[in-house]
């Protein structure tokens, strides 16, 4: 469900899918092949939250921030997430489960772990991995990681045309 809130409305790429029990709300923003499953929550009230390219946002994940917040391109955000991050860098994975507090930022190709908790305005680097409650960074993320994190993001992307076909995306986002 798409709403609009003080006079913003979500932006949807035509390409992408947007489940029809997903909650979009104020200024969103999604891009090309990007895809938002069952249960998902996007609360744009405080700031914009814009999505980058064939990023995947997985069923009953949570975002919301005080401030602007940045998604990039190809990333996979697992089942169960709470975000509050103020960015998250391209081809990233956040596992499932697992809390970004207020302000933090992600970089490029990072990865945290299922169940971690992140505190409020860390800022972990390109190439990180995270894990732990409160999350610390354990060193990088090795090629398999890499492999894995691509895989997830493509496999996301490659379901949108059979859910699109199926008639299980928001009707205001058909076109």
């Amino acid at each position: 469900m798409l709403r609009s809130l003080d006079g913003k409305s979500p932006k949807v790429d035509p390409t992408a899918f947007i489940s029809e029990t997903a909650y979009l709300i104020g200024d969103v923003e999604v891009g090309a092949r990007s895809s938002i499953w069952p249960g998902v929550v996007i609360r744009a009230d405080s700031g914009k939250i814009k999505i980058g390219e064939g990023t995947n946002i997985q069923d009953n994940s949570v975002l919301h921030a005080d401030h602007d917040a940045f998604y990039g391109d190809n990333i996979t955000i697992g089942h169960g997430v709470i975000c509050h991050a103020r960015s998250v860098g391209n081809g990233s994975l956040l596992g499932n489960n697992c809390t970004l507090n207020e302000g933090v930022v992600i970089g490029n190709n990072s990865l945290v772990a299922s169940g971690s908790t992140l505190n409020e305005n860390t800022v972990f680097e390109d190439n990180a991995l995270v894990r732990g409650t409160p999350g610390k960074p354990l060193g990088t993320v090795k090629e398999r990681h890499t492999e894995l994190m691509h895989r997830a993001a493509l496999s996301y992307v490659n379901r949108i045309d059979r859910y699109k076909k199926a008639g299980l995306d928001d009707p205001d986002t058909r076109s």
